[in-house]
C-alpha cells in the first residue's frame, strides 16, 4: 500500500480530513487529492478526466451531502440526487480506469427504521427506511450496492464501511446542518455564556445513539485497507448506546451550564434506537479507542477555541 497511488474523495470534510491525516501518519506519501475548485464530483466528466489524468490505485470516497434531521427533512430531493450523482461519478470511473481497492463510507442510517437491536449487516434493506433522513439512506444503499455488483464481476476488493454517530474535528457546529453531538455542544456551550436559564431540544431525549470519534472511522479504513484479501460489508462503532437525554446531561456537566434542560416532543427525534452489531469488525481485529468522554472533551474544546461567535 506505501506505494500505491491513494485518491481521498472529500479529504476537506469531517471523515475525509481524519483520513487524510491518518494516512499521513503513517508515511503513505502517495496521497491524491482535490479541492471542490480542482474537481466537481457531481460532474462525470471533470471527474473522469481527473481519472484519466491521476490513475490512481485505490479510492477512498469519504465525499457526500450530510447533514442533521432538520437538513434532512428540508432537502430530501439534494440529499438523495446529490449523493448519487458523486457516488456513481467516482464508482464508475474507479472501475473504468483499473482501481485495485476501493473503500465506500455508509452510514448506520441505511437500517430500517423499525430495525431489531443491535443492527446487523444481514438486516439491510429488510424493512422500512426512517422516513426523516430516506433520500440520504437511499443513496448510500445503492452506492453499496453499486460498489458490490462491480466486485463481484471483477478482481476489485471494495470494503464497505458502516459507520455509527460520528464527530470529531472539522465537524459543524451550524444547527441547520450539525449531526446531533456538535448541535448540543453549540448549544451548551452558547447557554452558559449567555447566562440562559433553559436550553430546549428537540423530540424526548429518550432516543438513543450510538457514537464514534471519526480518528477511529480514519483508523479503521487504514486497517481494512491493508488487511482486506476480499470484498465486505461491515458494521464500525463503539458497540453501545446512549440516550439524547443522558449526552445532553454529559455535555451540559462538562461546559457547567447550571439550567434547565427541556425537551419539545412535538419535534422529530428519528430512530427511537441505532446499536450496530460490530462482531464482525471485532472478528477481523479492530477496535475503537477514543472514548467518549474524551470526544466530548475535545468537541468542547474545539468549539470554546474555533467556532464560539
Amino acid at each position: 500500500m506505501i506505494n500505491q497511488k491513494i485518491f481521498i474523495a472529500g479529504h476537506n470534510g469531517m471523515v475525509g480530513s481524519a483520513i487524510l491525516r491518518k494516512f499521513q501518519s503513517e508515511n503513505l506519501s502517495n496521497i491524491i487529492t482535490a479541492d471542490k475548485s480542482e474537481l466537481n464530483l457531481l460532474c462525470n466528466n471533470d471527474v473522469e478526466s481527473f481519472f484519466y489524468e491521476k490513475r490512481p490505485d485505490v479510492v477512498v470516497l469519504a465525499a457526500a451531502k450530510v447533514g442533521g434531521i432538520q437538513a434532512n427533512i428540508e432537502n430530501p430531493v439534494s440529499f438523495l440526487l446529490e449523493n448519487l450523482e458523486i457516488q456513481n461519478n467516482v464508482i464508475k470511473n474507479s472501475i473504468k480506469y483499473g482501481i485495485k481497492k476501493f473503500v465506500f463510507l455508509s452510514s448506520s442510517c441505511i437500517y430500517p427504521k423499525e430495525c431489531k437491536q443491535p443492527m446487523n449487516e444481514d438486516d439491510i434493506l429488510t424493512g422500512k427506511l426512517e422516513p426523516t433522513n430516506e433520500g440520504y439512506a437511499l443513496a448510500k444503499i445503492t452506492g453499496m450496492k453499486l460498489i458490490e455488483a462491480y466486485s463481484n464481476n471483477s478482481d476489485l476488493i471494495a470494503t464497505t464501511l458502516i459507520p455509527c454517530n460520528l464527530y470529531g474535528p472539522n465537524d459543524s457546529f451550524d444547527l441547520n446542518k450539525a449531526h446531533v453531538l456538535s448541535s448540543l455542544v453549540k448549544r451548551f456551550v452558547d447557554a452558559k455564556k449567555n447566562n440562559l436559564s433553559e436550553v430546549v431540544l428537540w423530540g424526548s431525549g429518550k432516543a438513543r445513539r450510538e457514537f464514534m470519534h471519526v480518528d477511529d472511522l480514519a483508523n479503521a479504513v487504514y486497517y481494512f485497507l491493508k488487511n482486506s484479501t476480499k470484498s465486505m460489508t461491515l458494521n464500525i462503532g463503539s458497540g453501545y448506546d446512549i440516550s439524547i437525554n443522558e449526552l445532553a446531561s454529559k455535555i451540559s456537566q462538562n461546559v457547567g451550564f447550571k439550567g434547565e434542560i427541556l425537551w419539545d416532543s412535538f419535534k422529530p427525534e428519528g430512530m427511537l434506537r441505532k446499536c450496530m452489531d460490530v462482531s464482525k469488525m471485532l472478528k477481523y481485529g479492530f477496535s475503537p479507542i477514543i472514548s467518549l468522554d474524551k470526544g466530548l472533551e475535545q468537541m468542547i474544546k474545539i468549539y470554546n477555541e474555533n467556532y464560539r461567535l
